[in-house]
């Protein structure tokens, strides 16, 4: 745990997070992600090509169009659309990246984690940040638990 913990801590001491794969849909994983990280004082950027604003804000059709980029990523697409991002996040410089997983599958593509970590990007396959960003919710603490409990918290982070 101590490994994912200087993971977690590296990752959420960045100022410029992108959340992509928000939704049209508030109730969805990147909208709760992405309404915390702003809440908890982050400069959060949603990422979705379907629509120009989330949340009342500005929303981005891709990790390019953000200005000024981004310095981490959280994704929260389906585990495909994930090996496209994070080549992309690997050509705009975004060396951190999040996959998010709670109980399914989330987008954890083993593809894209192996490609990450042989770009020495620093990775967390799984998991999800709202467990780690505080203050944390009773729920996010309960899940947390549960999935360390389980081991399916992610345990071989790489990072560059």
């Amino acid at each position: 745990m101590a490994h994912l913990q200087q993971a977690i801590t590296d990752f959420l001491t960045l100022k410029r997070i992108a959340v992509v794969g928000i939704s049209r849909d508030g109730r969805q994983p990147g909208n709760l992600i992405y309404r915390k990280l702003r809440d908890a004082g982050y400069r959060v950027f949603a990422v979705n090509p379907r629509t120009d604003r989330i949340e009342g804000d500005t929303c981005y059709p891709d990790l390019a169009s953000i200005p000024g980029g981004v310095e981490g990523a959280v994704i929260t697409t389906a585990p495909a659309v994930t090996e496209e991002l994070v080549h992309q996040c690997l050509d705009l410089g975004i060396h951190h990246i999040w996959l998010h997983r709670s109980f399914g599958t989330g987008s954890v593509s083993p593809a894209a984690v192996d490609f990450c970590r042989s770009q020495g990007m620093a990775v967390i396959a799984g998991g999800c940040p709202m467990m780690f960003c505080p203050p944390v919710d009773p729920v996010h603490r309960c899940m947390r638990w549960i999935l360390d409990l389980t081991s399916r918290l992610p345990r071989d982070m790489s990072t560059p």
